[in-house]
Protein backbone atom coordinates (compact mmCIF):
# COMPACT_ATOMS: atom_id res chain seq x y z
CA UNK A 1 0.00 0.00 0.00
CA UNK A 2 1.25 3.30 -0.89
CA UNK A 3 1.55 5.83 1.71
CA UNK A 4 1.57 9.57 3.00
CA UNK A 5 2.22 11.96 5.51
CA UNK A 6 0.46 15.16 5.21
CA UNK A 7 1.63 17.59 8.44
CA UNK A 8 -1.00 20.33 9.06
CA UNK A 9 -4.20 20.74 8.68
CA UNK A 10 -4.81 23.98 6.89
CA UNK A 11 -6.94 24.12 3.97
CA UNK A 12 -3.91 23.16 1.67
CA UNK A 13 -2.87 19.97 3.87
CA UNK A 14 -6.96 19.12 4.09
CA UNK A 15 -7.05 19.63 0.34
CA UNK A 16 -4.05 17.50 -0.78
CA UNK A 17 -4.91 15.15 1.87
CA UNK A 18 -8.60 14.63 0.07
CA UNK A 19 -7.21 14.37 -2.81
CA UNK A 20 -4.39 11.60 -1.87
CA UNK A 21 -7.16 9.81 0.06
CA UNK A 22 -9.40 10.07 -3.55
CA UNK A 23 -6.59 8.35 -5.18
CA UNK A 24 -6.10 5.56 -3.71
CA UNK A 25 -2.72 6.42 -1.05
CA UNK A 26 -3.49 6.25 2.47
CA UNK A 27 -2.87 9.39 3.67
CA UNK A 28 -2.07 9.78 7.39
CA UNK A 29 -2.98 14.12 8.23
CA UNK A 30 -1.09 15.60 11.51
CA UNK A 31 -2.07 18.45 13.31
CA UNK A 32 -0.48 20.11 15.91
CA UNK A 33 -2.89 21.94 17.63
CA UNK A 34 -6.34 20.38 19.45
CA UNK A 35 -8.57 21.23 16.26
CA UNK A 36 -8.28 20.95 12.49
CA UNK A 37 -7.54 23.99 10.56
CA UNK A 38 -4.06 25.49 11.03
CA UNK A 39 -5.35 29.33 11.01
CA UNK A 40 -8.33 28.28 10.02
CA UNK A 41 -9.03 27.90 13.52
CA UNK A 42 -11.88 28.65 15.66
CA UNK A 43 -12.22 30.14 19.27
CA UNK A 44 -15.47 29.68 21.36
CA UNK A 45 -15.68 32.32 24.29
CA UNK A 46 -18.95 32.57 26.03
CA UNK A 47 -21.43 31.31 23.54
CA UNK A 48 -19.70 33.25 20.75
CA UNK A 49 -17.99 31.32 17.81
CA UNK A 50 -14.53 33.58 16.44
CA UNK A 51 -13.30 31.95 13.23
CA UNK A 52 -9.60 32.66 13.51
CA UNK A 53 -8.36 33.31 9.85
CA UNK A 54 -9.62 33.74 6.56
CA UNK A 55 -13.52 34.33 6.20
CA UNK A 56 -13.44 35.11 2.39
CA UNK A 57 -14.17 31.89 0.08
CA UNK A 58 -14.33 33.39 -3.41
CA UNK A 59 -14.24 30.22 -5.38
CA UNK A 60 -16.54 27.43 -4.45
CA UNK A 61 -15.92 25.32 -7.46
CA UNK A 62 -12.64 24.54 -6.25
CA UNK A 63 -13.89 23.16 -3.12
CA UNK A 64 -16.78 21.30 -5.00
CA UNK A 65 -13.99 19.99 -7.12
CA UNK A 66 -12.41 17.71 -4.06
CA UNK A 67 -15.68 16.06 -3.12
CA UNK A 68 -16.52 15.22 -6.77
CA UNK A 69 -13.36 13.62 -6.90
CA UNK A 70 -15.23 10.63 -5.14
CA UNK A 71 -18.55 11.02 -6.54
CA UNK A 72 -19.42 13.50 -3.20
CA UNK A 73 -21.23 16.58 -3.05
CA UNK A 74 -19.68 19.79 -0.84
CA UNK A 75 -23.43 20.55 0.12
CA UNK A 76 -24.11 17.37 1.35
CA UNK A 77 -20.86 18.33 4.06
CA UNK A 78 -21.57 22.22 4.41
CA UNK A 79 -23.63 25.13 3.51
CA UNK A 80 -22.03 28.13 1.68
CA UNK A 81 -24.27 31.27 2.03
CA UNK A 82 -23.82 34.41 -0.62
CA UNK A 83 -22.72 37.25 0.97
CA UNK A 84 -24.12 40.55 -0.42
CA UNK A 85 -22.10 43.34 -0.80
CA UNK A 86 -18.42 41.60 -1.19
CA UNK A 87 -17.50 44.50 1.21
CA UNK A 88 -18.56 47.52 2.34
CA UNK A 89 -15.52 50.36 2.27
CA UNK A 90 -15.33 53.59 4.52
CA UNK A 91 -13.06 56.30 4.57
CA UNK A 92 -12.48 58.72 7.23
CA UNK A 93 -13.98 61.88 4.87
CA UNK A 94 -17.60 59.86 5.44
CA UNK A 95 -17.71 58.16 2.08
CA UNK A 96 -19.01 54.61 1.51
CA UNK A 97 -19.04 52.49 -1.09
CA UNK A 98 -20.65 49.09 -1.72
CA UNK A 99 -18.31 46.74 -4.05
CA UNK A 100 -20.94 44.03 -5.04
CA UNK A 101 -21.75 42.01 -8.00
CA UNK A 102 -24.74 44.36 -8.71
CA UNK A 103 -23.26 45.85 -11.90
CA UNK A 104 -25.92 48.92 -12.12
CA UNK A 105 -25.25 49.62 -8.76
CA UNK A 106 -21.90 49.46 -9.01
CA UNK A 107 -21.56 51.74 -11.66
CA UNK A 108 -23.66 54.00 -10.26
CA UNK A 109 -21.49 54.49 -7.38
CA UNK A 110 -18.48 54.61 -9.30
CA UNK A 111 -20.07 57.69 -11.26
CA UNK A 112 -20.87 59.62 -7.95
CA UNK A 113 -17.41 59.24 -7.38
CA UNK A 114 -16.05 60.32 -10.66
CA UNK A 115 -17.98 60.14 -13.81
CA UNK A 116 -14.77 59.45 -16.31
CA UNK A 117 -13.86 56.21 -13.96
CA UNK A 118 -17.12 54.61 -15.44
CA UNK A 119 -14.90 53.79 -18.36
CA UNK A 120 -11.32 53.41 -16.91
CA UNK A 121 -13.30 50.41 -14.28
CA UNK A 122 -14.39 48.56 -17.37
CA UNK A 123 -10.80 48.54 -18.83
CA UNK A 124 -9.78 47.70 -15.46
CA UNK A 125 -12.14 44.90 -15.93
CA UNK A 126 -11.05 43.48 -19.00
CA UNK A 127 -7.44 43.36 -17.49
CA UNK A 128 -8.36 41.34 -14.62
CA UNK A 129 -10.49 38.94 -16.68
CA UNK A 130 -7.60 38.50 -19.00
CA UNK A 131 -4.65 37.91 -16.17
CA UNK A 132 -7.14 35.58 -14.45
CA UNK A 133 -7.63 33.78 -17.06
CA UNK A 134 -3.52 33.17 -17.75
CA UNK A 135 -2.68 34.01 -14.21
CA UNK A 136 -5.35 31.51 -12.40
CA UNK A 137 -7.19 29.22 -14.73
CA UNK A 138 -4.13 28.41 -16.79
CA UNK A 139 -1.39 28.45 -14.46
CA UNK A 140 -2.70 28.54 -10.78
CA UNK A 141 -2.49 24.79 -10.52
CA UNK A 142 0.77 24.20 -12.10
CA UNK A 143 3.96 23.29 -10.63
CA UNK A 144 6.91 25.26 -11.44
CA UNK A 145 9.76 23.06 -11.08
CA UNK A 146 12.27 24.27 -13.39
CA UNK A 147 12.92 27.35 -15.33
CA UNK A 148 12.23 26.54 -17.93
CA UNK A 149 8.56 26.31 -17.08
CA UNK A 150 8.71 29.91 -16.01
CA UNK A 151 10.30 30.87 -19.40
CA UNK A 152 7.19 28.80 -21.30
CA UNK A 153 4.75 30.96 -19.04
CA UNK A 154 6.88 34.56 -19.60
CA UNK A 155 5.34 35.63 -22.64
CA UNK A 156 1.72 35.88 -21.63
CA UNK A 157 2.57 37.43 -18.32
CA UNK A 158 4.96 40.08 -19.53
CA UNK A 159 1.90 40.62 -22.43
CA UNK A 160 -0.21 41.28 -19.00
CA UNK A 161 2.88 43.93 -17.62
CA UNK A 162 3.46 41.41 -14.79
CA UNK A 163 6.21 43.46 -13.48
CA UNK A 164 4.04 46.72 -13.21
CA UNK A 165 2.09 46.48 -9.50
CA UNK A 166 -1.71 46.09 -8.86
CA UNK A 167 -1.70 49.59 -7.74
CA UNK A 168 -0.07 51.06 -10.79
CA UNK A 169 -2.54 48.99 -13.16
CA UNK A 170 -5.71 50.27 -11.52
CA UNK A 171 -4.14 54.14 -11.50
CA UNK A 172 -3.59 53.61 -15.02
CA UNK A 173 -7.38 53.31 -15.73
CA UNK A 174 -9.05 54.78 -12.61
CA UNK A 175 -8.68 58.64 -11.30
CA UNK A 176 -10.39 58.99 -8.08
CA UNK A 177 -7.79 58.11 -5.22
CA UNK A 178 -10.75 56.41 -3.31
CA UNK A 179 -11.60 54.41 -6.14
CA UNK A 180 -8.07 53.13 -6.42
CA UNK A 181 -7.64 52.55 -3.10
CA UNK A 182 -11.03 50.32 -3.73
CA UNK A 183 -9.86 48.05 -6.44
CA UNK A 184 -6.32 47.62 -5.34
CA UNK A 185 -6.76 46.80 -1.80
CA UNK A 186 -7.53 42.99 -2.48
CA UNK A 187 -3.89 41.95 -2.36
CA UNK A 188 -3.38 42.62 1.35
CA UNK A 189 -5.65 40.14 1.87
CA UNK A 190 -3.04 37.39 0.48
CA UNK A 191 0.08 39.46 2.25
CA UNK A 192 0.74 41.77 -0.69
CA UNK A 193 1.65 44.74 -0.97
CA UNK A 194 -0.64 46.89 -3.59
CA UNK A 195 2.04 49.32 -4.26
CA UNK A 196 4.56 46.19 -5.19
CA UNK A 197 2.56 43.13 -5.72
CA UNK A 198 2.70 42.13 -8.97
CA UNK A 199 -0.17 43.62 -11.12
CA UNK A 200 -1.06 39.70 -12.16
CA UNK A 201 -3.12 39.29 -8.38
CA UNK A 202 -5.44 42.08 -10.26
CA UNK A 203 -7.15 38.28 -11.34
CA UNK A 204 -8.34 38.72 -7.48
CA UNK A 205 -11.11 41.44 -8.73
CA UNK A 206 -12.16 39.18 -11.47
CA UNK A 207 -12.25 36.31 -9.59
CA UNK A 208 -14.39 37.45 -7.26
CA UNK A 209 -17.26 38.92 -9.66
CA UNK A 210 -17.19 35.45 -11.96
CA UNK A 211 -18.26 33.34 -8.30
CA UNK A 212 -19.21 36.09 -5.64
CA UNK A 213 -17.82 35.89 -2.09
CA UNK A 214 -19.41 32.59 -0.05
CA UNK A 215 -19.63 32.51 3.86
CA UNK A 216 -19.77 28.69 5.73
CA UNK A 217 -23.15 28.64 7.54
CA UNK A 218 -21.58 27.94 11.25
CA UNK A 219 -18.33 29.77 10.21
CA UNK A 220 -14.93 28.88 8.40
CA UNK A 221 -14.34 26.20 10.84
CA UNK A 222 -17.70 24.12 9.50
CA UNK A 223 -16.26 23.77 6.20
CA UNK A 224 -12.94 22.78 7.58
CA UNK A 225 -14.85 19.99 9.75
CA UNK A 226 -16.53 18.99 6.80
CA UNK A 227 -13.75 18.72 4.54
CA UNK A 228 -12.15 16.64 7.76
CA UNK A 229 -15.12 14.27 7.33
CA UNK A 230 -14.56 14.09 4.16
CA UNK A 231 -11.45 12.83 4.19
CA UNK A 232 -12.37 10.44 7.13
CA UNK A 233 -15.18 9.48 5.00
CA UNK A 234 -12.81 8.04 2.45
CA UNK A 235 -10.88 6.08 4.88
CA UNK A 236 -7.96 8.30 5.68
CA UNK A 237 -6.87 9.00 9.38
CA UNK A 238 -6.18 12.10 10.95
CA UNK A 239 -3.89 12.40 14.40
CA UNK A 240 -5.11 16.13 16.09
CA UNK A 241 -3.01 17.81 18.95
CA UNK A 242 0.46 15.17 17.34
CA UNK A 243 3.39 17.82 16.84
CA UNK A 244 5.56 16.93 14.58
CA UNK A 245 9.10 17.33 15.66
CA UNK A 246 10.84 16.00 13.05
CA UNK A 247 11.10 14.44 9.48
CA UNK A 248 13.44 11.41 9.31
CA UNK A 249 15.39 11.03 6.11
CA UNK A 250 18.19 8.82 4.52
CA UNK A 251 20.25 10.03 1.96
CA UNK A 252 18.55 11.43 -0.73
CA UNK A 253 14.45 10.64 0.63
CA UNK A 254 12.48 11.02 3.65
CA UNK A 255 11.69 8.16 5.91
CA UNK A 256 9.08 9.58 7.89
CA UNK A 257 7.79 11.95 10.84
CA UNK A 258 8.61 11.56 14.50
CA UNK A 259 5.91 13.34 16.77
CA UNK A 260 6.50 14.79 20.14
CA UNK A 261 4.27 12.75 21.89
CA UNK A 262 6.13 9.87 20.77
CA UNK A 263 4.23 8.03 17.71
CA UNK A 264 6.30 7.89 14.40
CA UNK A 265 5.63 6.67 11.30
CA UNK A 266 7.01 5.47 7.51
CA UNK A 267 5.84 7.14 4.79
CA UNK A 268 6.53 6.72 1.33
CA UNK A 269 5.70 10.07 1.17
CA UNK A 270 5.53 13.23 3.41
CA UNK A 271 3.98 16.44 2.73
CA UNK A 272 4.62 19.56 4.93
CA UNK A 273 1.44 22.77 4.87
CA UNK A 274 3.37 24.21 7.82
CA UNK A 275 5.83 27.15 7.41
CA UNK A 276 8.29 26.37 5.04
CA UNK A 277 11.55 28.08 7.12
CA UNK A 278 10.36 25.87 10.15
CA UNK A 279 9.64 22.94 7.94
CA UNK A 280 13.60 23.23 6.65
CA UNK A 281 15.15 24.70 9.76
CA UNK A 282 13.19 22.68 12.57
CA UNK A 283 11.38 19.61 11.08
CA UNK A 284 14.27 18.74 8.86
CA UNK A 285 17.25 20.62 10.74
CA UNK A 286 19.29 17.12 11.43
CA UNK A 287 19.83 16.41 7.52
CA UNK A 288 22.10 19.08 5.55
CA UNK A 289 19.41 19.87 3.15
CA UNK A 290 17.09 21.66 6.07
CA UNK A 291 20.06 23.71 6.77
CA UNK A 292 20.90 24.66 3.64
CA UNK A 293 17.10 25.44 2.14
CA UNK A 294 16.55 27.02 5.62
CA UNK A 295 19.43 29.61 5.11
CA UNK A 296 18.21 30.48 1.72
CA UNK A 297 14.81 30.65 3.14
CA UNK A 298 15.56 33.15 5.94
CA UNK A 299 17.08 35.52 3.29
CA UNK A 300 13.68 36.19 1.44
CA UNK A 301 11.03 38.38 2.16
CA UNK A 302 8.20 37.71 3.95
CA UNK A 303 4.78 39.47 4.27
CA UNK A 304 3.83 41.63 7.33
CA UNK A 305 1.89 39.82 9.88
CA UNK A 306 -1.74 40.95 11.69
CA UNK A 307 -2.82 42.50 15.28
CA UNK A 308 -6.58 40.67 15.38
CA UNK A 309 -9.09 41.22 18.12
CA UNK A 310 -11.96 39.33 18.71
CA UNK A 311 -15.26 40.46 20.40
CA UNK A 312 -18.73 39.76 21.21
CA UNK A 313 -21.35 42.60 21.73
CA UNK A 314 -24.47 42.44 23.04
CA UNK A 315 -27.56 43.80 21.23
CA UNK A 316 -27.54 43.12 17.18
CA UNK A 317 -25.65 45.51 14.46
CA UNK A 318 -27.96 45.33 11.20
CA UNK A 319 -26.14 47.94 9.69
CA UNK A 320 -22.54 46.14 9.52
CA UNK A 321 -22.30 44.12 6.89
CA UNK A 322 -20.28 41.15 6.52
CA UNK A 323 -16.88 42.41 5.43
CA UNK A 324 -16.40 45.82 5.88
CA UNK A 325 -12.82 47.63 5.34
CA UNK A 326 -11.88 50.52 7.04
CA UNK A 327 -9.50 53.07 5.32
CA UNK A 328 -7.13 55.28 7.25
CA UNK A 329 -6.20 58.61 6.09
CA UNK A 330 -3.21 57.20 4.55
CA UNK A 331 -2.88 54.41 2.44
CA UNK A 332 0.69 54.07 0.70
CA UNK A 333 2.20 56.29 3.82
CA UNK A 334 1.12 53.55 6.28
CA UNK A 335 1.68 50.14 4.09
CA UNK A 336 4.94 51.42 3.79
CA UNK A 337 5.04 51.26 7.03
CA UNK A 338 4.18 48.00 7.62
CA UNK A 339 6.21 46.79 5.10
CA UNK A 340 9.53 47.91 5.89
CA UNK A 341 8.64 48.42 9.61
CA UNK A 342 11.04 50.53 11.94
CA UNK A 343 10.95 51.57 14.98
CA UNK A 344 7.81 51.87 16.34
CA UNK A 345 4.10 50.80 15.33
CA UNK A 346 2.11 53.27 13.37
CA UNK A 347 -0.25 55.47 15.00
CA UNK A 348 -2.91 54.96 12.51
CA UNK A 349 -3.88 52.20 11.23
CA UNK A 350 -6.62 50.41 8.62
CA UNK A 351 -9.00 47.82 9.21
CA UNK A 352 -10.93 44.57 8.03
CA UNK A 353 -13.58 44.10 9.86
CA UNK A 354 -15.44 40.55 9.79
CA UNK A 355 -18.98 40.58 11.13
CA UNK A 356 -20.43 37.21 10.75
CA UNK A 357 -23.86 37.01 12.42
CA UNK A 358 -24.81 39.40 9.54
CA UNK A 359 -24.78 36.54 7.74
CA UNK A 360 -25.22 33.59 10.61
CA UNK A 361 -26.99 34.86 13.56
CA UNK A 362 -25.84 31.60 15.49
CA UNK A 363 -22.52 32.51 15.50
CA UNK A 364 -23.19 34.06 18.82
CA UNK A 365 -25.69 34.20 21.11
CA UNK A 366 -29.31 35.03 20.80
CA UNK A 367 -29.29 38.72 20.85
CA UNK A 368 -25.58 39.70 20.37
CA UNK A 369 -22.99 39.81 17.64
CA UNK A 370 -19.80 38.18 16.83
CA UNK A 371 -16.75 40.65 15.40
CA UNK A 372 -13.04 40.32 14.23
CA UNK A 373 -11.08 43.49 13.43
CA UNK A 374 -7.35 42.73 11.82
CA UNK A 375 -4.63 45.65 11.59
CA UNK A 376 -2.24 44.23 9.06
CA UNK A 377 1.71 45.38 11.13
CA UNK A 378 4.99 44.76 10.60
CA UNK A 379 6.29 40.90 11.01
CA UNK A 380 9.01 40.35 14.06
CA UNK A 381 12.17 40.83 11.76
CA UNK A 382 10.56 44.30 10.78
CA UNK A 383 9.28 45.33 14.29
CA UNK A 384 10.46 43.68 17.78
CA UNK A 385 8.18 44.94 20.14
CA UNK A 386 6.95 43.73 23.41
CA UNK A 387 3.68 42.51 22.28
CA UNK A 388 2.36 41.42 25.28
CA UNK A 389 2.75 45.08 26.58
CA UNK A 390 1.44 46.69 23.36
CA UNK A 391 -1.17 44.40 22.87
CA UNK A 392 -3.70 46.46 25.46
CA UNK A 393 -3.03 49.57 24.05
CA UNK A 394 -2.48 48.76 20.43
CA UNK A 395 -6.92 46.77 20.93
CA UNK A 396 -8.15 49.96 22.77
CA UNK A 397 -7.05 52.34 20.18
CA UNK A 398 -8.76 49.92 17.52
CA UNK A 399 -11.86 49.86 19.29
CA UNK A 400 -12.51 53.47 19.78
CA UNK A 401 -11.73 54.13 16.23
CA UNK A 402 -14.54 51.45 15.27
CA UNK A 403 -16.91 52.42 17.74
CA UNK A 404 -16.12 56.63 16.21
CA UNK A 405 -17.05 55.09 12.27
CA UNK A 406 -19.51 52.41 12.33
CA UNK A 407 -20.14 50.45 15.90
CA UNK A 408 -21.66 52.99 18.50
CA UNK A 409 -21.82 52.02 21.87
CA UNK A 410 -19.36 49.05 21.22
CA UNK A 411 -17.66 49.87 24.87
CA UNK A 412 -21.15 49.94 26.47
CA UNK A 413 -22.15 46.41 24.95
CA UNK A 414 -18.57 44.35 25.01
CA UNK A 415 -19.24 41.25 26.54
CA UNK A 416 -15.73 39.34 25.77
CA UNK A 417 -12.53 39.80 23.68
CA UNK A 418 -9.51 38.17 22.77
CA UNK A 419 -6.24 39.52 20.74
CA UNK A 420 -3.79 37.44 18.47
CA UNK A 421 -0.41 38.91 18.05
CA UNK A 422 2.29 38.42 16.08
CA UNK A 423 3.89 36.60 18.45
CA UNK A 424 0.93 34.31 18.41
CA UNK A 425 1.86 33.50 14.81
CA UNK A 426 5.42 32.99 15.45
CA UNK A 427 4.56 30.60 18.72
CA UNK A 428 1.51 29.15 17.93
CA UNK A 429 1.73 28.75 14.36
CA UNK A 430 5.37 28.39 14.00
CA UNK A 431 5.46 31.46 11.77
CA UNK A 432 8.62 32.82 10.78
CA UNK A 433 9.15 35.81 12.44
CA UNK A 434 5.24 35.87 13.13
CA UNK A 435 4.57 36.54 9.09
CA UNK A 436 0.72 35.62 8.35
CA UNK A 437 1.00 35.17 4.79
CA UNK A 438 4.75 33.26 4.43
CA UNK A 439 6.40 34.66 1.63
CA UNK A 440 5.62 38.24 0.53
CA UNK A 441 3.95 37.64 -2.87
CA UNK A 442 5.99 39.84 -5.58
CA UNK A 443 6.74 38.97 -8.85
CA UNK A 444 10.47 37.90 -8.03
CA UNK A 445 8.92 35.32 -5.20
CA UNK A 446 6.27 33.96 -7.52
CA UNK A 447 6.04 31.07 -9.46
CA UNK A 448 9.33 28.88 -10.21
CA UNK A 449 11.13 31.61 -7.63
CA UNK A 450 8.26 30.49 -4.99
CA UNK A 451 9.03 27.04 -2.63
CA UNK A 452 9.27 24.32 -5.19
CA UNK A 453 5.71 21.88 -4.16
CA UNK A 454 8.34 19.01 -4.58
CA UNK A 455 12.23 19.30 -2.87
CA UNK A 456 14.56 19.63 -5.33
CA UNK A 457 16.54 16.79 -3.35
CA UNK A 458 14.77 14.95 -1.01
CA UNK A 459 12.04 14.07 -3.64
CA UNK A 460 9.72 12.37 -2.11
CA UNK A 461 9.67 15.88 0.25
CA UNK A 462 6.62 17.81 -0.67
CA UNK A 463 5.24 21.29 -0.04
CA UNK A 464 1.55 22.94 0.20
CA UNK A 465 0.55 26.23 1.47
CA UNK A 466 0.66 29.78 1.02
CA UNK A 467 4.41 29.39 0.92
CA UNK A 468 4.34 27.64 -2.70
CA UNK A 469 2.75 28.63 -5.66
CA UNK A 470 0.28 30.21 -6.42
CA UNK A 471 0.02 31.51 -3.11
CA UNK A 472 -2.27 32.58 0.37
CA UNK A 473 -5.79 33.11 0.24
CA UNK A 474 -8.11 29.75 0.43
CA UNK A 475 -8.45 29.28 -3.29
CA UNK A 476 -4.19 29.84 -3.82
CA UNK A 477 -3.75 26.94 -1.01
CA UNK A 478 -6.48 24.38 -2.73
CA UNK A 479 -4.49 25.44 -5.84
CA UNK A 480 -0.94 24.89 -4.27
CA UNK A 481 -2.66 21.37 -3.48
CA UNK A 482 -4.07 20.29 -7.21
CA UNK A 483 -0.54 21.05 -8.34
CA UNK A 484 1.29 19.72 -5.74
CA UNK A 485 -1.67 16.34 -5.79
CA UNK A 486 -1.07 15.93 -9.22
CA UNK A 487 2.76 15.76 -8.68
CA UNK A 488 2.20 13.25 -6.06
CA UNK A 489 -0.25 11.31 -7.67
CA UNK A 490 1.75 10.38 -10.91
CA UNK A 491 5.61 10.04 -8.60
CA UNK A 492 4.04 7.30 -6.16
CA UNK A 493 1.62 5.92 -8.49
CA UNK A 494 4.59 5.46 -10.94
CA UNK A 495 6.83 3.81 -8.30
CA UNK A 496 4.15 1.78 -7.47
CA UNK A 497 3.37 0.23 -11.08
CA UNK A 498 7.40 -0.03 -11.58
Amino acid sequence: MTTAAVIGSGFGGLALAIRLQSAGIQTTLIEARDKPGGRAYVFEDDGFKFDAGPTVITDPTCLEELFELSGRKLSDYVELINVTPFYRLLWEDGSVFDYSNDEEALFKQIEAFNPKDVAGYRKFLEFSDNVFREGYQKLGHEAFLDFKSMLKAAPQLMRYEAFRSVYAMVARHIEDDRLRQAFSFHTLLVGGNPFKTSSVYALIHALEKKWGVWFPRGGTHALVRGMVKLFEDLGGTTRIGSKVEAIMADSGRVTGVRCADGWSGRFDAVVSNGDVVNTYKDLLGAHPRGAEMAGKMMRRSFSPSLFVTYFGLKGERPDVKHHTILFGHRYKGLLDEIYKGGDKLAEDFSLYLHHPTATDPAMAPPGHSAFYVLSPVPHLGKLDIDWEKEAPRYADSILDSLERRCIPNLRRDLVTMRTWTPKDFQTTLFAHQGSAFSLEPVLWQSAYFRTHNRDDVLTNLYFVGAGTHPGAGIPGVVGSAKATGKLMIEDLLAKKAA
